[in-house]
């Protein structure tokens, strides 16, 4: 898999209370299929375009790190650092509502700009030598 380039909107995904509904929902909606990905416990969903080999994007539950994330659609902003983005976010007048952790191998965290909007950062994993 190609390392999304810097800048770009690697990945959507939407965080909500009744994710088993809203997979549904956009089943028929969208005609998207689910796959499910284990969370210990609990599945969230890939959501696959018919016909395709890549997924449109995930459809979460609101629970563990995701309890406080707004349900909306978001997006994931690739960064190459991480904690640059971060402290460039709060010298800017935004703040983080998820705190940085583990995701695929990179890292990630969700912030809110000046003017409310919410995005995800993620920083991949390095480049394989």
């Amino acid at each position: 898999m190609d390392t999304p380039a810097p800048g770009s909107v690697s990945w959507f995904d939407l965080t909500v209370t009744n994710a088993d509904e809203v997979r549904d929902f956009y089943s028929a909606v969208a005609g998207w299929t689910a796959s499910p990905v284990d969370m210990g416990g609990y599945n969230d969903y890939c959501m696959m375009p018919p016909g395709a080999e890549a997924p449109a994007g995930g459809i979460c539950h609101r629970r563990g790190e995701n309890a406080n994330l707004p349900p909306q659609w978001l997006i994931y902003i690739t960064v190459p650092d991480l904690r640059a983005s971060l402290a460039a976010c709060a010298q800017r007048g935004g703040k983080v509502v998820a705190p940085e952790r583990d995701m695929g191998g990179g890292r990630m965290a969700v912030i809110q700009d000046p003017a409310g909007a919410v995005a995800a950062l993620y920083q991949p994993p390095p480049a394989a030598s």
